[in-house]
């Protein structure tokens, strides 16, 4: 047993934790629990003390094996821990066998994560997400409530109360799932409509993707001058909020999307399917990383958002690397990033360095998609000059002329044709009219 001084925690008293880990010989312990311990913060839970132990694989029903449990049992008892924390995904079976062993509360890392979920959700939709996943992942756990009326159902063929009600509740429960579902089946239809609404407009969508408390929404802030919250604290992001920013004359729309993490719970990824389908539309993704970490941690971070992007299906669309977070490093630890990452963009979101150039890089990405064009659009015709400006901001100058409007746009390619009948040769610069 590791006994650790419990985190100060502002406000509440926070609960007091065990956590427990399995792992193969020879991993690094330590640091496969720091994430488990910053989960354990994020959620409001102090670590006392840890158990680990070094097997190729946790017990079958009791993840740990039985000299391990007794050692577990007594370190739980004499630790004062009000909870236990471990760092994988329970079976029903596992987790049975330690709550019976040690009768205390167990809560695996899937069920901790969909805590810090619940505790994050605040719009609507983020709410029905985290609560459908929640429901899918204690739908199999069932249990416990009525085993005390289990055996009170009589002579054959016939089934005591406690069973009775165990299959009422998860009938309660998988209805509940269905209907949650068909909720979000409509908030993802109006998710779609917006989206081919944007689609229509031609404006180039980035997503930011990264590991949990990388910086996304500080680089959201600032490149779109957004206000969106940035408190250190894992998941503090977990519906997409979309911003735009404007460079030489073109805007381009940006998405913060829910972080990563390793070994994602399959409930999120599937309870969260409409958020990361932001992910999935985008023209372009910038996958931020912390450069702050240590070599190891950094590629092992860089490695679980990879394999997370590749399980949704975004792998296939552009990806730029963008390493956060370099205020923090000396200049030798700079070069070394810049040696070992040449491509990658190193920006500080929190000051401000590289985000200029960031936007240049994103710009010249982007640089085939617009087409200079020059109009000549007849007074007859306002409704042209209408659509034009509900393409965002593509018109660089107008003037009005006896024969009508002349404009010099940059059209997104795609949008190009349906102006094709206004275009005129070129002509001396246009003066800006103050209309």
């Amino acid at each position: 047993m590791t006994p650790r001084q419990p985190d100060p925690a502002p406000g509440a008293e926070p609960e007091r934790g065990l956590l427990v880990g399995v792992y193969p010989k020879g991993t690094d312990a330590d640091a496969e629990l720091a994430e488990l311990r910053e989960l354990a913060r994020t959620a409001g839970v102090a670590p006392l003390c840890e158990v680990v132990q070094h097997r190729q694989h946790a017990d079958p029903r009791t993840f740990v094996g039985k000299g391990k449990l007794a050692e577990l049992r007594d370190a739980y008892s004499t630790s004062g821990a009000e909870v236990l924390l471990v760092d994988d995904e329970l079976s029903p079976t596992q987790q049975r066998a330690l709550e019976d062993a040690l009768k205390a509360r167990v809560v695996d890392r899937t069920q901790l994560i969909l805590d810090i979920f619940a505790q994050h959700a605040r719009s609507s939709e983020g709410k029905l997400q985290v609560e459908l996943a929640q429901l899918e992942y204690n739908l199999p756990r069932m249990r416990g409530m009525w085993q005390h009326l289990e055996r009170l159902g009589g002579g054959v063929g016939t089934r005591g109360p406690g069973e009775s009600q165990l299959e009422s509740d998860r009938r309660i429960a998988r209805t509940r799932v269905s209907l949650l579902e068909r909720r979000l089946r409509g908030l993802r239809k109006q998710r779609s409509t917006r989206r081919k609404e944007r689609l229509r407009t031609g404006l180039p969508t980035i997503a930011l993707a990264g590991y949990t408390n990388v910086g996304k929404s500080t680089l959201l802030n600032a490149l779109t001058g957004a206000d969106a919250p940035v408190d250190d604290r894992l998941f503090e992001t977990l519906d997409p909020t979309t911003r735009s920013f404007e460079h030489d004359g073109k805007r381009y729309l940006v998405t913060d999307t829910v972080g990563f993490i390793r070994r994602l719970p399959t409930q999120l990824v599937e309870g969260f399917a409409a958020t990361l389908e932001e992910t999935l539309v985008a023209d372009l993704v910038l996958h931020v990383a912390d450069a702050s970490l240590s070599e190891e941690r950094l590629v092992e971070t860089i490695a679980a958002v990879t394999a997370v992007l590749a399980e949704i299906g975004a792998d296939d669309i552009p990806i730029e690397l963008v390493l956060n977070k370099v205020d923090a490093l000396d200049t030798l630890a700079r070069r070394r990033l810049e040696h070992a990452y040449p491509r990658a963009l190193p920006i500080s979101a929190r000051t401000g360095e590289g985000i200029e150039e960031l936007k240049a890089r994103i710009a010249e990405l982007f640089s085939d998609r617009f087409e200079d064009v020059r109009l000549l659009v007849p007074y007859s015709d306002g409704r042209t000059l209408a659509d034009l400006y509900g393409l965002g901001a593509p018109i660089a100058e107008r003037r009005d002329t006896p024969e009508g409007v002349r404009v010099r746009a940059r059209l997104p390619r795609a949008e190009a044709a349906r102006f094709a009948r206004y275009l005129v040769a070129g002509e001396p610069e246009l003066e800006v009219s103050a209309r």
